[in-house]
């Protein structure tokens, strides 16, 4: 009995190294993200001027449970109101400095920043009217063939809002109360700066 004991231990030893390089070399992993803060609807600028520009932001923690983190090649939002369905494809993100979204590596503790999603400049022609709008935000992860969801929520717009979006110098934020667990939307108004 205790001649295979250290062969026991051995072998216990051998497996506990196998799944340590596993857990931290080899395994993938998968991306997620949480909850966003903020999300915004409204047109693009400064000054919320560009009417025929609509703009789609959050901010999100964005996190990889694999040690080796993945390679994000690409985010975009997908925004559905009744039949219209609008991709916001045109990825920036960035706090203070604003870079356009091609690439980014997410590690295990993640990266928390502000992604701006704007509407290709195709020739269609998008407005935020009144509505249930479900938008889904989407990762294309490196050698992956498919998109991963990160994230959905259905966030309404009110005749009022769509009334005031309409004139070009309003946005609607929507902001995450934890304990209701919902959003609520408020107008923001910035005024035009003609100089």
């Amino acid at each position: 009995m205790l001649e295979s004991f250290p062969i026991v231990l051995s072998i216990a030893a051998l497996l506990i190294s196998v799944l340590t390089a596993w857990l931290t070399f080899f395994r993938r992993g998968s991306l997620h993200a949480t909850q966003p803060t903020t999300v915004f609807f409204g047109p693009d600028g400064p000054n919320y001027e560009k009417l025929d520009n609509p703009k789609l932001f959050l901010r999100t923690l964005i996190f990889s449970t694999g040690k080796r983190g993945l390679m994000i090649e690409s985010l975009h939002v997908k925004l559905t109101r009744n039949e219209t369905v609008q991709n916001f494809n045109i990825w920036v993100y960035g706090d203070t400095s604003l870079k356009r979204g091609s690439g980014l590596f997410v590690g295990e503790s993640g990266i928390v920043t502000n992604h701006h999603f704007l509407t290709p400049r195709d020739g269609t022609a998008f407005s935020f009217v009144e509505g249930n709008y479900q938008i889904k935000l989407y990762a294309k992860i490196l050698s992956s063939k498919t998109q991963k969801l990160l994230w959905s929520e259905t966030l309404s717009i009110s005749k009022e809002q769509a009334e005031f979006l309409a004139k070009g110098n309003y946005g609607v934020y929507f902001d995450w109360g934890p304990d209701s667990k919902n959003y609520s939307s408020h107008l923001e108004r910035k005024p035009i700066n003609r100089t």
